[in-house]
């Protein structure tokens, strides 16, 4: 296709259609003007796309059909009425798309873990270095369990809920700088492997991972998903690819931050169970069940719901109409 003259050819089409889009009020053949414009403009933005790309005159054109599509359509629908696309499609797509890269942080993540704990469990020097002897005994043996029973169920689950929440959010709003996820991960991981030494030292490492299996299953993996989703924007501005940087950061930016509504409903409900499960006198089997259970839920949302939405084309991005042109052309 010859994009000048094609555009050359519609140019009057398209400017009326801009006119249209700019009016307030329509007469009844306007308003069917307005429709018919719109739709034939549809059909050669899509002849545009397919066959020549991105474009100055598809952007304009674009914009046009949006601002067209806002008159005959008016405001924008109700927030409540995109609540069942935004579960149903776009966090479980944008959740698929980085769902290699979640196993990636996760498998990094144990790996550091065990080598801190291996490391100061084979040398004393090294725990000696986090207080006298007689401390690190009264938190193995009272402090670590008496964590998740000093405060009510209520005032504990809402501390580690938003202290867990903002720790996600963090990880996505600063992926782009790409060290601060990667520092917060990797903290994460040094302050378990240490943990798990004291534990180890005192004879109590059965305590330990009785005590963070229940929650910890979901509330790590959703940990592993923040760092996940802040490296996947750090690295659209490091690669864009075909895009430029500024599109490719505002296209991930949008979809990976859908993932923090997600992880803030997974966080709530690992704070739920560490709050209001681990306490309680049940059986093991039964406490850390239901934390593998709420695990396999998320799991199965990523990748199972996540693989329905993302085959027909989701992404986890905004609408082309919702996002508004990728570049604004003056003229």
């Amino acid at each position: 296709m010859d994009l000048d003259a094609y555009s050359a050819a519609h140019r009057e089409e398209w400017d009326r259609l801009a006119e249209l889009g700019a009016k307030r009020r329509f007469s009844g053949v306007e308003a069917d003007e307005l429709i018919d414009k719109y739709q034939s403009g549809a059909t050669q933005l899509s002849a545009i796309k397919t066959t020549s790309g991105q474009s100055v005159q598809g952007d304009r054109l674009s914009l046009g059909l949006s601002r067209a599509r806002l008159r005959f359509s008016g405001a924008s629908a109700n927030v409540l009425s995109r609540i069942p696309r935004f579960f149903a499609a776009q966090l479980p797509a944008a959740l698929f798309r980085i769902r290699w890269l979640c196993l990636a942080v996760a498998a990094a993540s144990v790996v550091i873990a065990f080598l801190y704990a291996w490391w100061a469990s084979s040398n004393p020097a090294v725990l000696a270095t986090l207080g006298p002897t007689s401390e690190l005994e009264r938190y193995a043996k009272e402090d670590f369990v008496n964590y998740y029973s000093e405060n009510s169920g209520t005032s504990f689950t809402s501390f580690v809920w938003t202290n867990n929440a903002w720790l996600a959010a963090q990880c996505i709003a600063f992926g782009i700088v790409g060290l601060y996820p990667a520092y917060l991960l990797f903290t994460n991981a040094q302050s378990l492997g240490m943990t798990a030494a004291i534990m180890n030292e005192f004879d109590r490492l059965d305590v330990f991972f009785l005590y963070i299996a229940p929650h910890g299953q979901l509330e790590l993996y959703s940990i592993f998903v923040a760092g996940a989703a802040g490296m996947r924007i750090f690295w659209a501005w490091i690669a864009p690819g075909a895009r430029t940087r500024a599109q490719a950061l505002s296209e991930e930016g949008r979809a990976m931050f859908t993932i923090v509504i997600g992880l803030i409903l997974a966080l709530l409900v690992s704070g739920l169970i560490e709050g209001l499960v681990t306490r309680q006198e049940w059986p093991w089997p039964i406490k850390i069940g239901i934390g593998t259970v709420a695990l396999g839920g998320f799991l199965f949302y990523q990748w199972v719901v996540g693989r329905r939405a993302a085959s027909t084309g989701e992404t986890g991005d905004l609408e082309e109409f919702e996002a508004g042109a990728r570049q604004l052309v003056a003229g």
